[in-house]
């Protein structure tokens, strides 16, 4: 006799962040550094998904990012400069629009 085994032990993976919601998050932490200012990725994603699955939030993060510079609300950074939202590779990390 074959039984099937079910265990209460494996848990099944959040789902991922709403992007609405990460979009209100990701512009509340650039608020909350303030202008001139940026956070990483890691920290919208460790804010949106339990500590034990914050990675898979980042392609979440990411397409928020680029979404919201696009639309000229903050801007992604690479070396502390600015870069095309459209065409950047690499560890990058996020901020309001500087006044300069």
């Amino acid at each position: 006799m074959t039984t099937s085994r079910t265990s209460d032990s494996t848990t099944s993976p959040s789902p991922l962040p709403d992007e609405e919601v990460a979009v209100a998050l990701v512009l509340r932490l650039a608020g909350e550094v303030g202008p001139g200012k940026t956070i990483g990725p890691m920290d919208a994603a460790l804010a949106l998904m339990p500590k034990d699955e914050w990675q898979r939030a980042l392609p979440v993060v990411r397409r928020v990012a680029v979404r919201l510079a696009l639309e000229g609300r903050l801007m992604i950074y690479r070396k502390g400069k600015p870069v095309d939202p459209a065409d950047f590779r690499g560890v990058y990390r996020i901020g309001l629009p500087r006044d300069e």
